[in-house]
């Protein structure tokens, strides 16, 4: 039965333009989609191959499967083990079976159910030593005994390439099979089947060059310098040419190679030595709610559970309104100047001098959501909790018998008297209370006891800022050194809950290949700063006008000093507590409806290209593609809003001393007619990878 694509490219809001690629034959093919991360939650490409599968088990079908690592514990709880429908498969993976090689089959329960096939490298590690020799004569690339990961990636890699050829022995020239490989753990596969001429097509995608992470988390001053590093020198020198060796290879056995964002296309180019074919962004599954403007009302619900938070954390120093209030977070790993957690806490001193000296009446509470080494809550914020809930208990308490007191005088036709409806045991109980939260020491910073408290980067920076959550200050820090959960007794919520309930999203990166977490932010109405030197960042620069009037707020720190990146970051964040409640309100709408242009139904069509050509050039006979043709995989571009824009920029109020009751002739704004007239606006459709106007060229780019 032949299989269809379930989806419409077009189906998006009526804006996205259409897909005119030939579709490809599914029913003669299989794809096999290969990473250390399949059920295996260890970054990003995790998020990546997860959200992306619904779709393309969509396209596919029962043609689709992901390969990776077995761990007992994930399967157990992840998989639902079942009989391939394909009796080549079986046959395959039978063969491996029979020499003493473990392979599990079955379906990931995530979205989409597709199917997967594990192999344990436990049970193949006894030829561990005959395989790095394999290694050594097919490309003389060496491992050493002592890394524990690379090894583990030559296992995998082995196993694979062995059930590609056993697959590919079974079906003979039909159907044709496709390897799309991710990151450099899943190369070594990629490698193998190339030198041993399996006849399939091979894709690699790279979503963060090995040698690129490392150089920027040297502090290296890394875009400026592209074209000067000695690439063997700096493997070298970090220990890890051999993994270097196994990315660079890969690279360049792969029919296709893909990358996730211009700005990690033109490291490539230079740090591997191939200039991608096809750029690949990073999607998620946009799920729109039935109610209009449903994200709204769940900001406001998550932000109220984020306020009693904040009331317990400063008890006693609540000297500030909370419904004038802002929260801004940054989160993801720990990587102090690669996340521009650096650049950060310098724009929030800054920041805080400029509401200070405009007095300004806004608060500014800022989260750092950010794993590091702790043991354990500190007593401080734990204690916040539990005097606010006294609180909380002692107002329901005086509260009740308040309310029966006045019913009962209601009843009789009296108003009674105020002074007198409660009594000195109502007033004992109340100045208990509010003894009860009188500290001597200000708010903690941090709401765990850190193991490294005097070297932590984030800390040791908060000391030299001065910002200790004091009374005077504008904005009050508040750093979270693991992620959150709905189970904490601190901060019950979850990441997603959490998110909602902010104002602003600034991850001002100076290393992000692609960037989820202003993505996430976009998808759920959130405004977010990003910069260009983010895969993020450059996506939406491209596709978007003017991205500040949608709540995109876009850092130079490819084309500036950090100086003037980081005064570009404070005037944005300063800019954006001078917004009025109903500008902001305004703002997330439009934020939410760049969703669309996240979305994999949009962004899988890169996908489906690259395999495309892969094809074409793995069996040129069978699969035709004018290497001389135009990509057809182009973008779009969001206009303008219609109405007045919001931004900080067009839309100041000349003092700040401003008020949030609003004017009904402050600005004229229907959502629905905007949007709909953004929709009859968007511009002619587009190639990716254009560069912006009056921007200089890195040495070796190119606008592919």
């Amino acid at each position: 039965m032949p299989l269809s694509r379930s989806l419409s490219m077009t189906s998006l809001s009526g804006v996205l333009p259409a897909w005119e690629e030939d579709e490809l034959p599914v029913e003669d093919l299989l794809l096999f989609e290969v990473a250390w991360e399949v059920t295996n939650k260890v970054g990003g490409i995790y998020t990546v191959i997860q959200t992306k599968a619904k779709i393309t088990v969509d396209e596919w079908g029962e043609n689709y499967y992901m390969m990776g690592p077995y761990f007992e514990q994930n399967f157990k709880t992840q998989v639902e083990g079942c009989e391939p429908p394909n009796p080549a498969i079986r046959k395959a993976m039978d063969a491996l079976i029979h020499n003493g090689c473990q392979v599990h089959f079955g379906r990931w329960l995530i979205e989409g159910s597709p199917y997967v096939i594990l192999f344990d490298i436990g049970s193949a590690a006894w030829n561990l030593d005959r395989w790095k020799g394999d290694l050594w004569q097919t490309c003389s690339i060496g491992l050493p005994y002592h890394d524990r990961e690379a090894n583990d990636s030559l296992i995998l890699g082995s196993l694979i390439a062995w059930f590609f050829k056993e697959l590919t022995d079974n079906l003979g020239d039909k159907p044709n099979v496709i390897g799309h490989f991710h990151e450099w753990q899943a190369g070594a596969g990629l490698i193998l089947s190339r030198s041993r001429k399996i006849p399939m097509a091979t894709v690699f995608t790279t979503h963060a060059t090995l040698l690129g992470r490392y150089l920027c988390a040297g502090n290296a001053d890394f875009y400026n310098n592209l074209d000067k590093f000695n690439i063997d020198k700096e493997a070298g020198e970090r220990q890890i040419y051999h993994r270097y060796c196994l990315e660079r290879a890969a690279v360049h056995c792969a029919h296709v190679f893909t990358t996730v964002s211009q700005i990690t296309a033109v490291e490539a180019n230079h740090m591997l030595h191939r200039k991608p074919d096809v750029v690949t962004p990073n999607g998620l599954n946009v799920k729109k709610f039935s109610a209009m403007h449903e994200f709204q009302n769940l900001h406001s619900t998550s932000k109220i559970r984020i306020q009693e938070f904040v009331r317990g954390h400063f008890y006693g120093h609540l000297d500030f309104n909370l419904e004038k209030t802002l929260f801004f977070f940054i989160a993801g790993r720990y990587e102090f100047s690669n996340k521009g957690a650096d650049i950060f806490l310098e724009s929030l001193s800054r920041l805080n001098y400029l509401l200070r000296v405009h007095r300004n009446d806004v608060t500014v509470v800022v989260f750092f959501i950010m794993p590091a080494k702790t043991n354990n809550f500190n007593v401080e914020s734990l204690k916040g909790q539990a005097v606010r809930k006294q609180l909380w208990d002692t107002a329901h308490t005086v509260k009740e018998k308040f309310g029966k007191k006045l019913y009962d005088a209601l009843l009789t036709g009296t108003i009674p008297d105020m002074n007198s409806i409660l009594d000195r045991d109502d007033f004992t109980i109340m100045k208990r209370a509010i003894y009860a939260t009188q500290r001597h020491s200000l708010p903690p910073v941090t709401t765990h006891n850190m193991l490294d408290d005097s070297t932590d980067p984030i800390l040791s920076n908060v000391r030299r800022i001065g910002l200790f959550n004091s009374r005077n200050d504008r904005v009050k820090i508040i750093f979270h050194p693991e992620f959150l959960s709905s189970t904490s007794p601190l901060l019950p919520m979850d990441y997603e809950d959490f998110v909602r309930g902010c104002n602003l999203g600034v991850f001002p990166s100076y290393y992000e290949p692609w960037g989820y977490t202003p993505g996430e932010c976009t998808v759920m109405g959130i405004p977010s700063v990003t910069t260009n030197l983010s895969g993020f960042g450059c996506f939406m620069e491209e596709h978007v006008s003017d991205p500040a009037a949608y709540g995109i707020y876009i850092v130079d720190r490819r084309f500036r000093s950090p100086e003037e990146s980081c005064n570009q970051l404070t005037q944005f964040m300063f800019s954006f507590c001078q917004q009025s409640r109903r500008q902001r309100i305004i703002q997330r709408n439009r934020t939410e409806r760049l969703s669309d242009l996240l979305d994999w139904r949009y962004l899988g069509r890169f996908y489906i290209h690259a395999r495309h050509l892969a094809l074409s050039r793995a069996f040129p006979e069978k699969f035709k593609m004018d290497p001389m043709a135009p990509l057809k995989t182009e973008g779009f571009r969001y206009p303008r809003p219609y109405s007045v824009p919001p931004s900080p920029s067009a839309s100041l109020h000349s003092t700040p001393h401003h008020s949030d009751v609003e004017d009904d002739d402050d600005e004229s704004y229907d959502e629905d007619e905007e949007a709909e007239r953004d929709r009859l606006n968007i511009k002619a459709p587009f190639a990716l990878g254009a560069m912006p106007e009056g921007k200089k060229k890195q040495p070796g780019e190119s606008g592919n």
